[in-house]
């Protein structure tokens, strides 16, 4: 009898030990999708880093119609008698006076509503770098990518404070919002190495880069996936289209236009020649550019890495999408802008924050880097059109350069015959006669002056 009673004893102590097993499972599965979608991350962690990208589209709803946004943008507002140009030297007023989820005129060309894309496209991880960003801009991109962006495609949005005066609430507050995780730089770091960071985080295949002042349009994302899926090697840029600074109206780009540059590495568009449009029978093809201006682009990340992701040494701002566009022709890739994908961004005529180096030197520093690493001999063009630049500082290149013969990458006249031909058609007024041994690569002036 007291065997027997033993045995149950034993039995049942099983029995609710295997329960209380089941129950903590259960518990736990149900407790995961509770999970903050992050505090912010500082110098290590990372807000957010939980199965958070599954997200149902009833909580999703709940989390946009759950934020506070009168609180959000309540901090740092303009206020009557001050110059609304002050801070972000754009009309903050104009800015502040706009929804944050204001409809937008569809600019594409009426042919691209009829392309059709992959059910199944990767998704992406978002990345947004910021410093001192205006709220109500800052957060006008978030919600145009959360409401003209599939869900499914976002796998999540990565925002990187470069160490902004407001220390991390603008973290705090925005991680509210669906898929979004925040880092802090605990010091200046600039938008490289700030873009590096969120790299170093993401998780999805691909990478979208976006800047802090932009509105996403209708259907931007799928073209720009659809090519990365088709050829990874490739990285795409949505046409621009233009937020004005001053009324914050949305104009339509040209698509007519790709990216072009002069030896200075100085950056601006060009129309297509009356040859290149006469070749594109098809309004919705992709354009190739010589260059991308470097603030939004989608790349798929294995490529990105394998690259060799950013010049880390770089400071700041400028110059870095020279250098990444020279990488990607140069070892293999393609730079293509796609009609159907559109993006507005707000142009500002001056920076409205401080380079601790100068404006000038710190561009000076980055193309010096581009033009030692990628250019060969035809940097002295570069040196020509630019002569503040020599004698000045630009740091050790030597991994740039190891980088550049690890990857068997092409040289600079490959590039010019191939890619960006039109270049030739530039010369130098007063070029340095010692620079003129650059004739025995073929480099054909053709006019004489400026």
């Amino acid at each position: 009898m007291k065997r027997l009673c033993r045995r149950l004893a034993v039995a049942v102590a099983v029995l609710v030990w295997l329960g209380a097993l089941v129950y903590l499972l259960v518990l736990s599965r149900r407790r995961l999708p509770e999970l903050s979608p992050g505090a912010v991350a500082g110098g290590g962690g990372v807000a957010g880093e939980t199965t958070y990208n599954q997200i149902s589209d009833a909580e999703w709803e709940d989390m946009l119609e759950g934020f506070d946004e009168r609180s959000y943008l309540s901090a740092r507002r303009w206020k009557p008698g001050d110059d609304p140009y002050t801070l972000y030297a754009f009309n903050q007023r104009e800015s502040e006076r706009i929804p944050s989820d204001r409809a937008l005129r569809d600019t594409r060309h009426y042919r691209c509503t009829t392309l059709h894309y992959d059910s199944e496209l990767p998704s992406t991880s978002i990345i947004i770098t910021f410093h001192n960003e205006a709220r109500s801009t800052l957060l006008r991109t978030i919600k145009s990518v959360l409401n003209r962006t599939p869900v499914h495609l976002i796998y999540e949005i990565i925002l990187v404070d470069d160490f902004s005066d407001d220390g991390e609430l603008d973290c705090q507050l925005l991680t509210k919002l669906p898929k979004v995780k925040c880092f802090r730089n605990n010091k200046r770091e600039g938008l490289i190495r700030s873009r590096v960071r969120g790299t170093d985080a993401a998780r999805a295949k691909v990478l979208t880069f976006l800047d802090s002042h932009c509105e996403v349009n209708k259907d931007w994302l799928p073209p720009l996936l659809q090519r990365i899926k088709e050829d990874p090697s490739r990285v795409v840029s949505p046409v621009i289209d233009i937020i004005n600074m001053d009324t914050f109206a949305y104009v339509a780009a040209s698509a007519d236009l790709r990216g072009g540059f002069d030896w200075s590495l100085h950056f601006k568009w060009e129309q297509l020649s009356p040859e290149q449009r006469a070749r594109r029978t098809d309004p919705t093809q992709p354009i190739k550019t010589p260059i991308i201006a470097g603030g939004l682009f989608v790349i798929d990340r294995s490529w990105f890495n394998h690259l060799g992701k950013y010049d880390t040494a770089m400071d700041i701002w400028g110059g870095e999408n020279f250098e990444i566009s020279f990488r990607v022709w140069q070892c293999g890739g393609s730079l293509e802008i796609l009609p159907c994908s559109r993006v507005g961004h707000v142009f500002r005529k001056k920076h409205p924050y401080v380079f601790p180096e100068g404006n000038a030197n710190t561009y000076i520093k980055n193309t010096r880097r581009t033009a030692e690493v990628w250019m060969d001999d035809f940097r002295l063009f570069y040196y020509s059109a630019r002569p503040a630049a020599r004698g000045k500082s630009y740091g050790d290149i030597r991994s740039r350069v190891e980088l550049r013969k690890k990857l068997n990458c092409k040289s600079f006249k490959w590039y010019l015959d191939n890619v960006y031909p039109e270049l030739n058609d530039l010369c130098l007024a007063n070029l340095p006669f010692e620079d003129n041994h650059l004739n025995r690569f073929n480099h054909k002036c053709r006019c004489d002056h400026l």
